[in-house]
């Protein structure tokens, strides 16, 4: 038989825990009853985390399914119908509107005017280029050249056309400064239609070449730094370092600025139709759509010009990534 000391507990006592260790064992127990439960709970966080990316893509997934794919969608069923845009009634015609826009010449030949703004983006293509190689490098005021050549772009392309339309106007200020120069009798720049589609087209320069300035600009600066060091030291010039080292570079860019040429030249709309309404044969494919839309009543039948006017990019993409492929640069 055990003696217990005086202040001692009994040897067969049991042991009295401090505080602490009762709280850490009281913790214990409780996370093992609960085991399951936990198991649970991370089998519902680990769904959450999986479902979240989802979660936030819903939002931007459903509006662009409302707000593009389902006019889209609508698109194509008008341009089957008679519709007018006012009544309820939408008779099926089938393929006759499609049969029209390429049988009627007042609807197809408009596309003529898209020549004019085609032919005025490789000269916008040709002085962004030329800028963006002298401003990639290091020139005095170049920063602010910069901001010049890409301010037009920033501007709203309505107040771009009522800016123009004063500039072109009889007596205006191109008139005026031609006339120091000893041009007494300009041309009427919107009013005679050999000219009106280059005045307008020159406007369309001005205002989208800052666009491909940037892109060319950023493209030109992604270039290491050493292949120029290199092309020095070989004895090559500038011109022989443009064609060697910046042209292959930025292939990629120049065929995406072809595709945005393309694109924008047959989807014109805003400045010529603030600055002429398409009038002296200036209208555009745009313009002779909202017209038939809007002002004739011929919904399905602009509906179908819409689908024959995306299909035409479409397919002239395709054609210019089938010849102009998308291929790896690799100048090291």
């Amino acid at each position: 038989m055990a003696i217990a000391t005086p202040g001692s507990a009994p040897a067969d006592a049991p042991a009295v825990l401090s505080a602490p260790a009762r709280a850490r064992r009281l913790r214990g127990s409780r996370r093992a009853a609960g085991a399951p439960g936990a198991g649970s709970r991370g089998a519902g966080r680990g769904i959450v985390q999986r479902l979240t990316p989802w979660l936030f893509l819903s939002g931007a997934v459903g509006l662009l399914l409302l707000f593009t794919y389902w006019p889209a969608v609508n698109l194509f069923y008008f341009s089957v119908t008679d519709w007018d845009g006012i009544d309820l009634t939408k008779n099926f015609v089938g393929l006759d509107n499609y049969v029209q826009v390429f049988t009627d010449p007042r609807i197809f030949s408009v596309f003529g005017v898209s020549l004019y703004y085609f032919a005025a983006s490789f000269a916008q293509m040709a002085i962004a280029l030329y800028f963006a190689v002298i401003l990639s490098f290091s020139t005095r005021f170049s920063s602010l050249f910069r901001g010049i050549l890409f301010f037009p772009y920033l501007i709203n392309g309505v107040a771009i056309g009522f800016v123009f339309l004063y500039l072109f106007q009889p007596g205006g200020t191109l008139d005026t400064v031609l006339g120091w120069f000893g041009l007494a009798d300009p041309p009427q720049w919107l009013g005679d239609p050999d000219v009106v589609n280059w005045s307008l087209a020159g406007t369309s320069v001005w205002r989208y070449t800052g666009l491909n300035f940037v892109l060319f600009l950023g493209a030109i600066q992604s270039i290491p730094r050493e292949l120029y060091e290199a092309a020095e030291l070989d004895g090559a010039n500038k011109w022989q370092q443009f064609w060697s080292i910046i042209a292959p570079g930025i292939r990629r860019i120049i065929g995406l600025s072809f595709i945005l040429a393309i694109a924008g030249s047959l989807s014109v709309f805003e400045v010529p139709f603030i600055m002429t309404g398409g009038a002296n044969g200036s209208s555009t494919f745009v313009i002779q759509t909202l017209q038939t839309a809007f002002s004739f009543r011929q919904v399905g039948l602009a509906s179908a010009m819409a689908v024959v006017l995306l299909t035409i990019v479409l397919v002239v993409t395709w054609i210019q990534r089938r010849v102009f492929p998308d291929e790896k640069v690799d100048l090291i």
